[in-house]
């Protein structure tokens, strides 16, 4: 690793917001596009380099980066795509499993359109959360996560993350209520 990667990396785990955002803004755009490769999706793909510089910036204290700053972001960036790849192959392997769970159940047009209107409207209730609520409650309910696996993961204590799945539950019990009156 060169010296100034060296220093930079001292400065970010002292908590140097400028050296940070230095990083951030030299490497966000190339990343995201190196993202895309694997997710073909810009804002998925922003939303995983966002994820890796989250993570570097809460476990700063940690850091410990022992080939090039660039290698080491751009191995976080494609770990975290495989990451977020295998989850939507989770979600879709639940989705196969129920339609063929009931055989005798016919899915009508209208019933996907419902499906795809409650699933707009989980998607437009998730980017209305906080990041930091939004990654918990993803955590949570797409990947399966308990309270306590998702504080380790996060460096917060696990009253914080009830306090977030309370806040994004009492969201999507708000923004799914006339939705449900329907059904």
């Amino acid at each position: 690793m060169k010296s100034d990667e060296k220093k930079i990396i001292r400065e970010i785990k002292k908590g140097d917001i400028q050296s940070f955002e230095r990083l951030f803004k030299g490497h966000y755009e190339a990343l995201t596009f190196y993202a895309n490769r694997y997710l073909k999706d810009l804002d998925l793909s922003e939303e995983a380099v966002q994820d890796v510089f989250y993570s570097i910036w809460v476990k700063r204290g940690e850091l410990n980066i022992r080939e090039s700053i660039k290698s080491y972001l751009y191995t976080a960036t494609r770990n975290k795509c495989l990451k977020m790849l295998r989850a939507d192959q989770t979600a879709d392997k639940y989705s196969q499993y129920i339609q063929k769970s009931d055989p005798q159940k016919v899915f009508t047009p209208v019933d996907e359109l419902n499906a795809k209107e409650l699933n707009s409207l989980i998607e437009r209730t998730l980017i209305q959360l906080p990041r930091r609520t939004r990654e918990i409650f993803r955590l949570n309910r797409y990947q399966g996560m308990k309270y306590t696996e998702i504080a380790e993961k996060m460096s917060i204590s696990v009253k914080t993350v009830e306090a977030n799945m309370g806040k994004a539950l009492k969201i999507f019990r708000k923004n799914l209520e006339e939705y449900l009156k329907v059904i």
